[in-house]
């Protein structure tokens, strides 16, 4: 079935975060890393296909959680 979509993983892996992301099941700093893409980088995608950041304090918190726990002693 994948193979049927003529997508690398790589691309199936950043179509499921956006997908996600728009869903409001991940955070940006979540969705990214899924995607394998900086955080921004990842943001300019989203603005290239017209999806919103729709950010909120509780999604800052969960990612400043997640960035935390993903930093190199």
């Amino acid at each position: 079935m994948v193979h049927a979509t003529h997508l690398t993983p790589s691309e199936i892996k950043r179509e499921l975060a956006i997908l996600l992301f728009e869903q409001d099941r991940l955070t940006l700093a979540r969705a990214a890393a899924l995607a394998d893409m900086p955080w921004l980088t990842f943001q300019h995608l989203l603005a290239s296909r017209g999806i919103s950041p729709h950010y909120d304090v509780a999604e800052f918190e969960q990612d400043l959680i997640a960035l935390q726990q993903t930093e190199m002693p």
